[in-house]
């Protein structure tokens, strides 16, 4: 199994949310062949999209000159793509969202019905593809924080896609947290076997990830230094 990961925190390898993401990728190749590729986004050139619809009008190539043919063609290559990111005012941070801006080549400009909304037709192959999205947030809960990001993945992969979303995810990165965090990393492990095996996770286990680590109250005492 091909996984492209796209990352799209500028800390890059640092990233807090890269810990729950690299947790993910352990279980995937714990129960099956695994061959997934980095991408960190802060170090692609990519120019933001003009508008111009010249990759709809042209064969599906970009006027512009930069990273993202190769993206592009890493997407498609892949059997599944993973978002990696922290929640930034809500939403994802601005060179992904550039980049999530600049697929449009793999839509056509011509458009069907689709349910209850209207989607863009394919240009490329993707129909083979499945669609995770990872997001860690800095707040002690998940309620009234993911849902703007979540909604935005659901309407630009609207099929086959998984999304696993964590509340105090800064706690990743500190030793002493260790006595919650391991724990939560090994169910993000055992969600990507499952995910390896089955295509899918239960909403059961996405809940319990999901979940705060510390009580809410505690978590923003530390934060705010009143621990």
């Amino acid at each position: 199994m091909k996984v492209l990961v796209l990352n799209g925190s500028p800390k890059r390898e640092s990233s807090d949310t890269m810990h729950i993401t690299r947790a993910f990728l352990k279980g995937m190749a714990s129960a099956a062949p695994l061959e997934a590729k980095i991408l960190h986004v802060a170090d692609l050139h990519i120019q933001p999209c003009s508008g111009c619809f010249a990759c709809w009008r042209n064969g599906g190539t970009c006027v512009h000159r930069d990273d993202m043919a190769g993206v592009l063609e890493k997407i498609q290559a892949s059997d599944v793509l993973l978002v990696s990111y922290p929640l930034y005012c809500y939403g994802m941070p601005g060179p992904l969202k550039t980049l999530i801006d600049r697929i449009l080549p793999l839509t056509a400009m011509t458009m069907r019905k689709v349910g209850e909304r209207y989607e863009h037709d394919s240009r490329a192959d993707t129909a083979h593809l499945r669609f995770v999205m990872i997001c860690g947030c800095g707040f002690p809960n998940s309620a009234h924080n993911f849902e703007a990001a979540v909604q935005q993945f659901q309407l630009l992969f609207p099929r086959n896609h998984t999304i696993l979303t964590l509340p105090e995810s800064p706690m990743f990165n500190v030793p002493w947290a260790a006595p919650v965090t391991v724990p939560r990393l090994a169910l993000v492990e055992s969600a990507g076997a499952a995910y390896a095996r089955e295509g899918a996770l239960s909403p059961a286990l996405t809940e319990e990830i999901a979940s705060p680590m510390i009580p809410h109250e505690e978590y923003a005492r530390i934060v705010n230094g009143q621990a």
